[in-house]
């Protein structure tokens, strides 16, 4: 995501020919883009983006649990004794 948003601040600086940006070549402007699709692409085929998405509905589903646990006043007693 950092790499589509400087892509399209210096895209818009390239547009506007608003300081240094505005002389730069237009490969240069469009290299984050290349550079979010590598990424993208890199963190799909890794199975990055589907190990981060299930640790986060894991973190979510523990949190669940301890919530309805400590409603019911189940608390484990690792989780008494932080408190």
């Amino acid at each position: 995501m950092l790499f589509l948003g400087i892509g399209v601040l210096l895209l818009l600086l390239k547009w506007q020919e608003i300081g240094p940006v505005a002389v730069w070549p237009w490969w240069l402007i469009f290299l984050p883009f290349g550079l979010a699709v590598a990424w993208w692409a890199w963190a799909d085929a890794t199975g990055y983006t589907k190990r981060k998405a299930m640790e986060e509905e894991d973190k979510r589903r523990k949190d669940r649990i301890d919530r309805n646990r400590d409603a019911m006043g189940m608390l484990s007693s690792k989780r008494k004794k932080k408190k």
